[in-house]
C-alpha cells in the first residue's frame, strides 16, 4: 500500500500573511478615517456658515459655535486615530480617540434620523463600521507597541 502525500500550495493564507494583511487594512483604514475626520474638521471650522449651510444644512439651524466644536472633535478623533499610531507615543490614546469616533457616529446617526436626512446616513455608517474595525484590531489583534527609549 502506498500512501501519496503531497504539498499543494493552497488559496489559503498563512497566519504570517494574514497578520501582514490585516496590519495594512488597519492602517488603510486608519489613514482613510484620518482624512475624512480632519477633512470635515476643517471644513466645519474654516468654512462661511452660509456656504456651509448650502452643503450641510444643519449647520444654518446651529450656533456657529456649536459647528465650529463639531469641527475641532472631527479634527482630534482623526488626529488622534492616527498620529498616536504613528509616533508609538501613547498608543493607547488612539484606541480611545477610536472609541469616541465611534460615540461620535452613533450621535451623528441619532442626529440625522432625527432630522429625516437618511441621506447622509450611509456615510456614518461606513465611518462607524471602519471605526470598530480599528477598535478591534487595535485593541485585540494588532495593537500598537509604545515606543521604548
Amino acid at each position: 500500500m502506498t500512501t501519496s502525500t503531497s504539498t499543494s500550495t493552497s488559496l489559503t493564507s498563512t497566519p504570517a500573511a494574514t497578520g501582514k494583511t490585516l496590519r495594512i487594512s488597519l492602517w488603510i483604514a486608519q489613514i482613510l478615517l484620518a482624512f475624512v475626520f480632519c477633512a470635515a474638521g476643517m471644513t466645519k471650522l474654516t468654512t462661511p456658515i452660509a456656504a456651509l449651510s448650502q452643503m450641510m444644512p444643519w449647520t444654518g439651524q446651529y450656533s456657529e459655535n456649536f459647528v465650529r466644536i463639531i469641527g475641532l472633535i472631527d479634527i482630534a478623533g482623526g488626529l488622534g486615530m492616527l498620529l498616536p499610531a504613528l509616533t508609538r507615543i501613547l498608543p493607547s490614546m488612539g484606541i480611545l480617540a477610536t472609541a469616541a469616533s465611534i460615540v461620535l457616529q452613533l450621535l451623528a446617526i441619532a442626529f440625522h434620523s432625527s432630522r429625516g436626512e437618511l441621506s447622509v446616513l450611509p456615510l456614518n455608517f461606513v465611518l462607524l463600521a471602519l471605526c470598530v474595525f480599528v477598535l478591534w484590531g487595535r485593541s485585540k489583534r494588532v495593537p500598537i507597541l509604545p515606543r521604548t527609549l
